[in-house]
């Protein structure tokens, strides 16, 4: 009879241990709950390269793995010190954002990135990439540092874009400091906007002009500094 009675018991109790088994011990019969789970990889960066060519600066990076990546987000420090205060608290450097690259969402093969910073101009400069998820959480990488150096005579480049519409960049440099004017003039000669017109040091500067006020059609605009007088055509195309 006890034989009897220990068997019984035993069978009862085969269903609950094998239930606990698969449920984590629970006996809720949650299978899912015994299964091991998997937290989704972040975007790992794997390089964050720079280099000059001219006055241009290039920048390259990889990533190994993604998920969900909305893009990157590339900042600039200013070459000159800045009385303003990061976000991240550095005191006198003051980011920019420059530009934006596309992520490639969720991945598991290495991808490669590049961005050309055309904007620069002498000095030094400090790139990273604020990486955006599709969440909106955010993190920054690594920092790279560029230095363009100082020009080694006076040049005024083609503005661009051009033709433009409204607004264009103009870029200059100088070797040394000095008085500078940077103006506008129409196709009869008048002045219409003065962009410049102070003293400056040694550098290469990039000055905007918006056309929104002025009908279209071509303008001149003449940079001096000391004995160097450069005039260059530019076309405002409404």
């Amino acid at each position: 009879m006890k034989k009897i009675t220990f068997y019984l018991l035993l069978l009862l109790a085969l269903p609950i241990a094998l239930q606990a088994q698969y449920t984590g011990g629970d006996g809720r019969g949650d299978v899912s709950a015994a299964m091991p789970s998997t937290s989704p990889l972040p975007v790992e960066l794997t390089s964050f390269t720079s280099f000059v060519d001219k006055s241009k600066v290039i920048l390259h990076w990889q990533t190994a793995t993604e998920v969900k990546n909305y893009g990157f987000e590339i900042e600039r420090t200013s070459p000159r010190p800045s009385p303003s205060q990061g976000e991240r608290g550095e005191v006198r450097r003051g980011w920019q954002k420059i530009g934006f690259v596309k992520g490639n969402g969720n991945s598991n093969s290495p991808k490669e990135y590049s961005y050309t910073d055309n904007s620069a101009t002498s000095g030094k400069y400090v790139y990273r990439l604020k990486q955006l998820d599709n969440d909106g959480k955010n993190e920054y990488s690594k920092e790279v540092e560029v230095d363009l150096g100082m020009p080694a005579e006076f040049f005024l480049k083609q503005n661009y874009p051009n033709p433009f519409n409204p607004e264009t960049v103009i870029n200059y440099q100088m070797p040394v400091s000095g008085k500078a004017s940077l103006k506008i003039f129409d196709m009869l000669g008048r002045e219409v906007a003065t962009l410049v017109d102070e003293v400056k040091e040694a550098g290469t500067y990039n000055v905007s002009f918006n056309g929104r006020a002025f009908t279209s059609g071509a303008y001149f605009y003449r940079f001096q500094s000391g004995d160097y007088v450069k005039i260059k055509k530019m076309i405002l195309m409404k």
